[in-house]
């Protein structure tokens, strides 16, 4: 296949690479190739790798095209270009967590989703840049520099898995893992223009993944479909829980069967917190969907989630406390306190503030978030609400203004994000719209705890309905990644 050709398919969706690769009408060398030529061009404006995997990737690709060659081919994965956030544990390969104290750092075992995506046939391409040992949402990084948004190159990507958001966005792989906390998938899919699954908590394995907060941790993906996320976590779910997507045969996922999906759910809209203070455009873009998916034969209900307001507070002594034990466990706090970047360093010197009453009562908040949530499934298939209630802000900037009201920056990105980190339950944020400015907008979905397989049936039926609306803003934009990605 000519290089022009290839270049062209780093756009696509695995669904459609992994077809051609299986036939043979494109070789992983070829794709792999075009992948790395594309991170050679776009990674230094952009920022998104720390360490480019450049000889493990070509060995892995070369073997994995005569493994197809002799017709064993292990799956859709196989001979595909994925990007890892750089808090993933390696084998041989860099892992610095975004910091100065790991930056040496050669593990000698992989991540027990590395050695997933390994069996899988898949390409590990590099480690891509994160908010300092993923404790933050902007990914402005002391040591490594930011990650830029793609769309508008003043802006953050987001965080703590602004890297893996920008290399989905701009081609420079396929797929990538993150993590998420307080929201660290969700929050740069949704200022970057991916999807972004948080699994249900204890669905994706995290040993080999350097913790932030083992409470609230999660491993999901970024992707540019629900069926591609749906792919990843198949290939990555703990086996005591086995996963299967119901989109297993081409004629299942067709426009009109994600369209018939919709004649069949209720979604329910949180009648507090989620909606009570977002940007105006961020507002517009989700009602605008709302009204699709209704016309589209979607039921909308309203839900009561009454207590969510106090959930962020519990998420935030969680984190505190269990990340400040970590980090002394480790001999990194305090004892190298000058090599952290000052908010992080900052934030792990309040973890010792954080009580042992104030750390149960959080976990009591959280059982209660959960049992909260599962009230709500009551009444509605999955939950409807804004990913973020902002665009992507400036980088540099520390507050920013919704509807009249001064919040912080970090305050606002993790605030519609951080009750499923608290109650486990899974959620997804999918492009739903563009700001007047060009930036992507957000739709975060939420679901019943372990019934992922329903969350991303309505979710690719969702991002059916929205297509047209994100497809025009993608042609219209004149950004950085639409003219690089037409190239």
């Amino acid at each position: 296949m000519p290089g022009a050709k290839i270049n062209e398919l780093l756009s696509f969706d695995i669904h459609h690479v992994a077809s051609l690769i299986r036939a043979r009408k494109i070789s992983p060398v070829e794709l792999l190739e075009a992948a790395l030529e594309r991170i050679e061009a776009l990674n230094p404006e952009l920022n998104a790798f720390i360490t480019v995997a450049v000889e493990q990737a070509r060995d892995a690709a070369r073997k994995a095209e005569r493994e197809i060659l002799r017709k064993r081919y292990r799956g859709p994965l196989h001979g595909i270009p994925i990007a890892l956030k750089d808090n993933i544990e390696t084998k041989g390969l860099r892992t610095t967590a975004g910091s100065k104290i790991l930056g040496d750092f050669l593990p000698d075992a992989d991540a027990d989703v590395v050695r997933a995506l390994r069996r899988s046939g898949a390409i590990i391409v590099g480690k891509t840049n994160l908010h300092e040992f993923a404790y933050g949402i902007t990914t402005e990084n002391p040591h490594y520099g930011p990650t830029r948004n793609p769309w508008d190159l003043e802006r953050v990507a987001g965080g703590s898995s602004g890297g893996s958001a920008v290399a989905v966005a701009t081609g420079m792989a396929f797929a990538a893992l993150g993590t998420d906390t307080g929201g660290s998938i969700r929050i740069p899919a949704s200022l970057c223009g991916n999807v972004g699954l948080k699994p249900t908590y204890g669905r994706i394995s995290c040993r080999g993944v350097i913790p932030l907060s083992r409470s609230l941790d999660h491993v999901g993906s970024l992707a540019r479909s629900a069926e591609d996320a749906a792919l990843l976590l198949e290939v990555l779910s703990d086996s005591r829980r086995a996963f299967h997507f119901p989109f297993s045969t081409p004629a299942s996922s067709t426009r009109t069967s994600r369209r018939a999906a919709f004649k069949k759910i209720t979604l329910g809209r949180p009648s507090e917190f989620f909606f009570d203070r977002v940007n105006e455009e961020v507002q517009s873009a989700i009602e605008a969907a709302m009204n699709l998916f209704e016309k589209a034969g979607a039921r909308i209900v309203e839900i009561s989630l009454p207590n969510a307001a106090k959930w962020g507070e519990a998420g935030t002594q969680i984190a505190l406390a269990e990340a400040r034990r970590y980090h002394e466990s480790q001999g990194y706090y305090p004892t190298r306190a000058e090599d952290y970047g000052d908010d992080v360093r900052k934030r792990l010197e309040q973890g010792a503030t954080v009580r042992a009453i104030d750390y149960l009562q959080a976990m009591e908040t959280r059982q209660r978030a959960a049992s909260e949530f599962d009230a709500a499934f009551g009444r509605a298939d999955v939950i409807i609400a804004p990913a973020t209630p902002v665009a992507a802000t400036r980088i540099g900037e520390s507050m920013v203004n919704i509807r009249g009201e001064e919040e912080t920056v970090r305050s606002a990105m993790v605030r519609l994000s951080r009750p499923t980190n608290l109650s486990g339950n899974p959620a997804l944020s999918i492009p739903c719209g563009w700001t007047k400015n060009g930036l992507p907008i957000g739709l975060q979905l939420i679901g019943k705890r372990w019934d992922e397989a329903r969350l991303l049936q309505i979710a690719d039926a969702a991002a059916e309905e929205l297509s047209d609306v994100v497809a025009a803003g993608f042609k219209a934009s004149r950004k950085f990644a639409a003219n690089r990605l037409r190239d």
